[in-house]
């Protein structure tokens, strides 16, 4: 007895830390948003010719500026004199204020009579006080019988910070809402989901502080959308490493062991595990500094931290909590062993698994392949600006009015840097490009036709698409633009939708090149932890159909449910990473549990113990990151959105069928040749004759 307050002391002073860390770093998850940019343009790879184009931009504009649009418009009635007049007025009055740049362009009125349009360039003092100085222009540019709206990037970005508004409290709440359901419904204790929920905060907490400060020296660039999958990947795989880790605890104390003991035993039992499944997640997001997109390269040593913290949250605090507390973590429940925990539903699979485990794989993998034929429909050339955002947005309302009355591309041209000298033939060829509706040198004046402006020996050329902007058909132009200007020699063509295009050719690279270093990573630790070949092929190639099955599905779902016409370029890469990840994280759980048991008990024991000891807790931790993901759907984004589909989605599918099914029939099917080349592959291996057993898990 005077031992146990010894006993006690590294789980009471580990706790005294996390709870330090906690207290002390928990507010930086509030203070990211601090450090964050939802500047598109600041995403841009730095090779992508648009990018070349915004670094001649920037000495044309004597400083950075970004566009915004007002448009007018008369409810069915065409627009007086009086009335352009009175907006070219208003316009010209913001030159000089608070946040205006140089001097607005004049109310320009469109063909039909109806509508008018007028730029104002936005300087960077307004950075951090967009949206008060829209409310400000907004109100300024009011006209007698007109209806002003605010449209372009800088409308946009104030968008976007609203969407994001949320992402600190409601998303969080959210997502710790469902978490502390689905655990009370599984647990049915009152201590252990409160434990776990604090566990993930504290780890949270400490990743959002690690992110705060490299943020703030300009190490990593943070977003909203970083941020919001940065909140949901800590939360859900803390959960999920906590709900491994418990379900050993749980096991060790039905055995009669004291609360030290199961402590011990929890945690040398699954620290391989939550060690492997980590490092593949951080590894594969790490991957993603490969990319030539600064925002992918941002969420890979974002997530990487997430990841880490949320491993040593459940490595260390969890336990030192499970040991103070000992069965009281459980109140009211009772530990149960591991065959009465998956002694209903669980050991009927392993029954089906035993007996019909070749028709069981077949019958599963054939949907598979089924629905991964439909993945390669998936138009992930962006999203177009109306459907970014999934409730109404101001800036979106004023886009598709500017886009009724005037040009498509109106308001945000095509943007040609040329030499001076040649300025007139690329105006030309550019007039002729099938898709431009007009194109001209920016003047000095801001009025079309007065003299061009002229710096370091460049001009820009504006070229107004006759397509929106936001559209695959602007990109097209932009395309042809490219091609009849090859010729030109130091001619560029950037712009608004020239970044789209860019953006969505280097994502398309980036997959190309991340997909075999993420795949890659994965088997080398899989081989690692189960020591033989067979198995980890295996799994990748179950994790990739489970992927592409997944996406064949989204595809059908964002067309015909959601109503999406497109996707953003980095959804399936984001997709990807984190399905196969997560994916390999919950057959590392399985076969790690199977390898153990098949050491004791040979091949076909093993796959069926590991399977109904393993099945309820890797179900519940499939769900809680099903729904954890789910969360996201607060932020009114459809890249998010869609995002929280294909990997909620494809979580669901992995947990309930891949892992439950097709992986364990087809360890059956293979038997000990699953694990060679290591010693488990002798047949025989662990016990006798286990092809004659009759399985029955009883506790070992």
């Amino acid at each position: 007895m005077a031992r146990r307050p010894v006993r006690l002391l590294v789980p009471a002073l580990l706790v005294l830390v996390w709870l330090a860390v906690g207290g002390g770093l928990g507010p930086f998850a509030g203070k990211l948003t601090e450090v964050s940019t939802n500047d598109q343009a600041a995403f841009l790879p730095q090779s992508a010719e648009s990018t070349r184009v915004l670094d001649v931009q920037e000495r044309f504009r004597e400083g950075e500026t970004q566009p915004l649009i007002v448009v007018w418009t008369a409810d069915g009635a065409a627009v007086t004199p009086g009335q352009t007049a009175a907006a070219t007025r208003a316009l010209a009055a913001l030159r000089g204020t608070t946040g205006v740049a140089g001097t607005p362009s004049p109310a320009i009125a469109s063909q039909d009579g109806r509508a008018l349009q007028g730029i104002v360039q936005l300087g960077p003092d307004v950075e951090g006080s967009l949206g008060e100085a829209l409310e400000r222009i907004g109100a300024a540019v009011k006209v007698d019988g007109l209806r002003a709206q605010l449209a372009g990037p800088a409308a946009t970005r104030v968008d976007l910070s609203d969407a994001f508004a949320g992402i600190d409290g409601l998303l969080l709440g959210v997502a710790l809402l469902a978490v502390l359901i689905i655990l009370l419904a599984v647990y049915r204790s009152v201590l252990l989901p409160l434990v776990i929920i604090l566990g993930a905060v504290f780890a949270l907490g400490l990743a959002c502080a690690v992110v705060y400060f490299l943020a703030d020296h300009g190490v990593v660039r943070v977003d909203g959308q970083v941020q919001g999958i940065l909140f949901i990947l800590v939360i859900g795989a803390a959960t999920d490493y906590a709900l491994l880790l418990t379900a050993r605890f749980r096991e060790e104390l039905a055995t009669g062991g004291d609360r030290f003991a199961a402590g011990r035993v929890a945690l040398r039992r699954s620290f391989e595990p939550i060690v492997a499944s980590a490092a593949t997640v951080a590894l594969a997001l790490l991957a993603l500094l490969l990319s030539s997109l600064t925002n992918n390269r941002a969420l890979g040593p974002v997530g990487a931290i997430g990841i880490v913290c949320a491993a040593l949250s459940a490595l260390t605090f969890l336990p030192a909590v499970l040991v103070l507390l000992g069965r009281a973590a459980l109140w009211p429940a009772k530990p149960r062993p591991a065959d009465a925990e998956g002694h209903g539903i669980w050991r009927r699979v392993a029954g089906l698994v035993d007996r019909h485990p070749r028709r069981l794989w077949i019958a599963t993998i054939l949907p598979l392949v089924g629905l991964a034929l439909f993945a390669p429909q998936l138009n992930a050339r962006g999203v177009p600006l109306d459907e970014t955002f999934v409730n109404d947005a101001p800036s979106v309302a004023a886009q598709a009015t500017l886009g009724e009355h005037f040009p498509g591309g109106s308001g945000q041209p095509a943007v040609i840097v040329a030499p001076a000298a040649r300025a007139a033939a690329v105006t030309e060829t550019a007039r002729r490009v099938q898709g431009v509706s007009g194109a001209a040198p920016a003047s000095r004046s801001g009025r079309p036709g007065d003299t061009p402006k002229v710096v370091d020996g460049l001009v820009l050329v504006e070229a107004t698409l006759t397509d929106a902007p936001d559209g695959d058909a602007a990109q097209d132009t932009v395309k042809r633009l490219r091609a009849a200007l090859a010729a030109e020699k130091g001619v560029l063509v950037g712009g608004y939708s020239a970044q789209r295009y860019d953006t969505t050719e280097t994502a398309k690279k980036d997959t190309y090149r991340i997909v075999p270093v993420v795949l890659g990573i994965i088997l080398l630790i899989l081989v690692v932890l189960l020591r033989s070949l067979t198995a980890p092929v295996l799994l990748v190639v179950t994790v990739a159909l489970n992927f592409l099955a997944t996406l064949g599905v989204s595809t059908l779902v964002f067309t015909h449910v959601f109503g999406f016409t497109g996707s953003d370029a980095s959804v399936p890469l984001y997709g990807f990473v984190f399905l196969v990840a997560l994916g390999v994280d919950y057959n590392i759980f399985l076969m790690s549990r199977v390898r153990e048991e098949t050491a004791r008990h040979g091949a076909r024991e093993g796959i069926l113990r590991g399977l109904v000891t393993t099945g309820g807790v890797i179900t519940s931790a499939g769900v809680v990151l099903a729904a954890t993901f789910a969360a996201l759907v607060v932020i009114p984004l459809a890249f998010l959105v869609q995002t929280a589909f294909i990997v909620a989605f494809g979580v669901l599918l992995d947990t309930l069928v891949v892992r439950s099914l097709l992986v364990p029939a087809l360890v059956r099917n293979l038997g000990p040749r699953a694990w060679w080349p290591g010693r488990l592959g002798r047949a025989g291996a662990g016990g006798t004759d286990h092809a004659e057993r009759r399985f029955s898990p009883s506790p070992s």
